[in-house]
């Protein structure tokens, strides 16, 4: 039985401040010493444990043809470098920024669609859209920014945008290829490959760094502390999904950058300026009327 969709919306704007909660921890665990493939690593991998105990209690079959397999092998790889680029960007800018860049998958998703399927968006959502990048731009600094601050947040952004593009890929793969795969053991799978894909990373040293320990009690706690927030979100998902309707509610999930910014402030410090503020708000306005249009999970 589904909940009703008030109590839906809550629950899901509390997943969403998890998992909010898990970047700040990922940014403090940053700060003291863990790498970002460390991090992607450690987390996929618990979170990949704690599906399969759930996969083994409730007993869900567990075989998948070849070709599956190896479609579950591209979708986890797609989220590895999500992960990747998502965990980048909030170690370079304000998390709150970060993940505000990063929501733009719902308009990435619009457009991949109809690069792909010729589904061409609405008039409405397309002027949307463009409402959005311009309110991006504001809340970035982009059209005030010196030429330093462009540089010191021009990585930053890439890689949101980066993780933005691979999330969409993720999207439209799963819609294409994977919905009837349950979802639990979709989820089990794509974190194992995650998990595998950032051990043979950080063990062939391709970024430069190998794994990277926390130096400090801190930097364990903020360690253990993100692989908890955002097994605990994922996991919860996964288990509320048909009660929350989360085909019609998963919009809600847009709060995330708005939770990111009152722990941001809260907890590390992190501000954003008025006509920021005004940027992120013109943003998450545009999203929430694409996703509410199309019913395009964010």
């Amino acid at each position: 039985m589904k909940y009703p969709r008030s109590l839906a919306v809550l629950i899901i704007m509390g997943i969403a401040s998890t998992f909010a909660a898990n970047h700040i921890a990922a940014r403090v665990a940053f700060d003291h010493g863990v790498n970002v493939i460390t991090a992607v690593a450690v987390r996929s991998g618990l979170t990949a444990l704690i599906v399969l105990g759930l996969l083994l209690a409730w007993r869900v079959p567990r075989q998948l043809p070849r070709t599956t397999l190896w479609r579950l092998g591209l979708v986890g790889a797609l989220i590895l470098l999500q992960s990747f680029c998502l965990y980048s960007a909030v170690a370079r800018i304000p998390v709150a920024l970060a993940l505000l860049t990063f929501n733009t998958t719902p308009l990435v998703y619009t457009l991949l669609t109809w690069a792909l399927t010729g589904q061409r968006p609405s008039a409405s959502t397309a002027v949307a859209m463009a409402v959005a990048v311009a309110g991006l731009a504001l809340a970035l600094g982009l059209f005030t920014a010196t030429d330093a601050v462009s540089a010191a947040l021009t990585s930053g952004i890439a890689f949101a945008f980066g993780a933005s593009l691979s999330f969409a890929l993720v999207l439209a793969l799963t819609d294409r290829w994977l919905l009837k795969v349950d979802g639990r053991l979709r989820s089990c799978l794509s974190m194992t490959v995650v998990c595998l894909g950032a051990l043979a990373i950080a063990l062939s040293g391709i970024t430069g760094t190998g794994l990277a320990l926390p130096r400090d009690p801190t930097g364990w706690l903020a360690l253990g502390g993100l692989t908890l927030l955002y097994g605990t979100a994922i996991t919860f998902t996964f288990i509320l999904f048909a009660r929350l309707d989360m085909p019609n509610n998963s919009i809600a999930l847009n709060f995330e950058p708005v939770a990111a910014l009152g722990l941001g402030w809260l907890l590390l410090g992190q501000t954003l300026g008025g006509t920021q503020l005004v940027g992120m708000l013109v943003v998450l306005g545009a999203i929430l009327y694409i996703g509410t249009r199309k019913g395009i999970a964010a």
